[in-house]
């Protein structure tokens, strides 16, 4: 998978780390595919075959996004288990 090179750029000059990142972000991994790759990290379970597919299709900015809202989810769910169970001890 190959993205347009800019056509303001000589060919023959060397790629620059600003040049790659702009290839990173532009692709095209889904939203839902990044949720589902974050969610079997946060699990710690995940084949090597799958990891290294996430790596080239995932959108790393994707991945921040999803990476923060299922780090939410979870402090939030910590917050409602301790609540949930200070609640119900005899006190």
């Amino acid at each position: 998978m190959s993205t347009p090179q800019d056509p303001r750029r000589d060919p023959a000059s060397p790629r620059t780390s600003a040049d790659e990142l702009r290839e990173v972000v532009a692709r095209k991994g889904s939203f839902v595919q990044t949720l589902k790759a974050v969610a079997w990290s946060f699990l710690g379970i995940r084949r090597g075959a799958g990891w290294q597919e996430d790596i080239s299709r995932l959108n790393p900015v994707h991945v921040i996004v999803a990476g923060l809202i299922g780090a939410a989810l979870f402090v939030g769910a910590l917050v409602l288990l301790v609540r949930w169970i200070a609640a119900s001890s005899p006190g």
